[in-house]
């Protein structure tokens, strides 16, 4: 098998560590990554405990695929309980970390408890141990990983910022350029006095059939590259390009599909980012990667064994700004810290993803808190007293942008604090202001406008992580309207999304297990991922006995948040969704309610649930979850 069926356990309270083993049948059953944590997270962490108290849990689980050379095999799951929905937290990185987590023999760390002092845990083969991180703390997430790195030469890091020792709501973890950003991961880290985790090891995942795992993977080396005799390594150091990362689309998702959130989700077309462009006195670059990649970007920092490069390094001295140099943007950071707060400017975007990269800060729901706080400062919720920085706060003013996510970082003044915990949070402190706080379970959505793409507005709705798009993947179906098993979808219909929905999530969910990444979901599927874990495991899964892997995880995270007491109304959409697009090439559409109410019903058909969202007691019986099932499982009868 490709596991080591090795679980290392830390206490930080006490200092002590312990390794335990991992059955055979608990690996098939949960694989890997995000099966791991959301396995551990459920049978640890109960509704009582505070997402920032010792009790919570930080799980890490690289995939079963890291290790072993698999073409994009780098996605490493961080699982905890959400300081910023109080449910279901899982965040996935492509980490190098990871990758020398399974090098060291372990397929699972879980972190309990809390130092009394700030931390560094050290993992270097069976070597582990806990040392203090006093001179870290208050370092950003770069000085803290290259003085990590210098003093422990040869391991991988994690590392939080100012935001996550300030227990942000919405800070993440920094992984060398890479980030585990969504749900308050950094948090967790920093209510545990933990700085940083620092990994080497000398070792090598084994295999079940190694002739047949290295045929597969100079396959795919040629189906992802064109090229079946590249090396691909563990450091991502692969030369093929993907030429503009994951903004590539970023023209047809404005000006042709209109699903680019705009100006606080008011509209889907930021029509100002291509007015500009006409302009010859205007040297600025437009936000569209085609006009800024030659310029800026001279080289890419992959993610291990990847084969797919979506990395942008970006590089720029003396500007308006200063200097920057920044992993990205990517086109969630473009939407983000870009159109959605109207921002036009790519150098002020790249410096914003900078601030938020150094200082720790989730950069779509950062973006979407100060979105949020510029719409309700128009509007005049918050008066200027509350705005306590210097530039005018308005959209489309980037200083506003800059100055905003260090305070909000480093928990600064009034509007810093009133933002620290996402723009949920602060209309709730405020009494007011939710109607345009863009989010489902406290979190924002990710940047597809779903008014021109309606199915991700159920998708958004019922992830259990939050308003999530990599939970299902589902515009990969509607933007192109065929995908995998499904054909001719219209991405401006509601209905006839559900099963194609509850698919793609366990499919997903199959991805966030392996640690195959979803850059190259159309290529591989579910045939050559299945091919891949049967080769590395030796278990023969059959095409159902994989999904069912998916959706046994998805069913402990629904399961964890409906013991957490979230239901029906958790999974409704923000209201901005039920309004008429004012303009671009979606004017006038809007979500119904009755529309959604309809799928969503057609939805926890297809998943097994009772209509209030609850997993029948039959479904997880089936899914192997006796447990679960004896403690939240229901019957198909709706209780008044």
């Amino acid at each position: 098998m490709t596991t080591w069926n090795k679980k290392l356990e830390i206490d930080l309270t006490t200092g002590e560590h312990r390794t335990t083993e991992l059955s055979d049948e608990f690996v098939r059953k949960y694989l890997g990554g995000a099966g791991f944590t959301s396995r551990a997270l459920y049978d640890e962490v109960g509704p009582d405990v505070d997402p920032l108290s010792p009790e919570n849990i930080l799980a890490v689980a690289p995939g079963i695929l890291v290790g072993p050379s698999v073409p994009t095999g780098s996605k490493t799951t961080f699982g905890f309980k959400s300081p910023l929905t109080g449910g279901y937290g899982k965040s996935i990185v492509g980490a190098k970390l990871g990758d020398q987590l399974r090098n060291a023999g372990y397929d699972l760390l879980v972190i309990r408890g809390a130092a009394a002092e700030p931390s560094l845990l050290v993992i270097e083969d069976d070597d582990v141990r806990i040392e203090s991180a006093e001179d870290l703390w208050g370092m950003d997430t770069f000085e803290a990983g290259k003085a990590i790195k210098e003093r422990y030469e040869g391991t991988r890091t994690a590392v939080i910022g100012p935001a996550g020792e300030n227990r942000s709501a919405i800070s993440m973890i920094e992984c060398e350029d890479r980030q585990a950003g969504r749900g308050g991961p950094g948090a967790v880290m920093g209510s545990k006095n933990l700085k940083g985790i620092a990994v080497r090891g000398t070792g090598k995942p084994p295999v079940a059939r190694p002739d047949e795992l290295e045929d597969l993977n100079k396959k795919w080396r040629l189906e992802t590259t064109g090229r079946g005799d590249i090396e691909i390594t563990g450091t991502g150091d692969a030369t093929v390009d993907v030429q503009y990362g994951t903004g590539e689309a970023f023209d047809a998702k404005n000006t042709e599909l209109g699903v680019f959130p705009t100006r606080n989700w008011q509209s889907g077309y930021f029509e100002r980012a291509y007015e500009r462009l006409e302009d010859p006195d205007n040297d600025r670059v437009s936000l569209d990667p085609r006009y800024w990649t030659e310029e800026y970007v001279e080289t890419k920092r992959p993610c291990p064994y990847c084969t797919k490069p979506c990395s942008q390094f970006f590089e720029a001295e003396d500007t308006q700004y200063g200097d920057i140099a920044v992993d990205g943007p990517e086109y969630e950071t473009q939407y983000a810290l870009g159109g959605n707060v109207e921002v036009d400017d790519i150098e002020a975007v790249a410096k914003a993803n900078e601030i938020c990269d150094r200082l720790g800060l989730d950069v779509i729901d950062a973006g979407n808190a100060i979105a949020w706080a510029m719409e309700a400062h128009e509007k005049g919720l918050i008066d200027d007293d509350t705005v306590d920085i210097d530039a005018d706060f308005e959209f489309g003013n980037a200083q506003a942008l800059l100055e905003t996510l260090e305070r909000i970082a480093r928990d600064e003044g009034t509007l810093g604090d009133l933002l620290k915990d996402g723009h949920a949070a602060a209309a709730r402190r405020l009494g007011g202001g939710d109607e345009y706080a863009i989010h489902v379970k406290n979190m924002a959505p990710a940047g597809f406008e779903a008014r021109g793409i309606k199915g991700m507005a159920l998708a958004f709705g019922v992830a259990p992580r939050g308003a999530d798009h990599l939970t299902s993947c589902l515009y990969a179906l509607e933007m192109g309207g065929n995908f995998w098993d499904f054909e001719n979808y219209d991405r401006l219909r509601m209905d006839g999304k559900a099963l194609a929905l509850k698919s793609m999530e366990d499919l997903m969910m199959v991805y966030d297990q392996t640690g195959v990444c979803k850059f190259t979901r159309g290529i591989t599927l579910e045939e050559g991922v299945r091919g891949l874990v049967n080769a590395a495991t030796g278990f023969d899964y059959s095409r159902s006995e994989l999904l069912s892997v998916g959706e046994r995880a998805h069913n402990l995270a629904r399961a964890f948040n409906v013991r957490e007491g979230f239901g029906r109304e958790d999974d409704l959409i923000p209201e901005r969704f039920t309004e008429p697009v004012p303009n671009g090439p979606n004017e006038g559409e809007f979500i119904a309610l009755d529309d959604y109410e309809r799928e969503l019903d057609r939805y926890y058909v297809a998943r097994g649930w009772r209509t209030d969202g609850v997993p029948l007691r039959g479904t997880l019986m089936d899914l192997d979850l006796p447990d679960v099932a004896d403690e939240i499982g229901v019957t198909s009868e709706v209780t008044a």
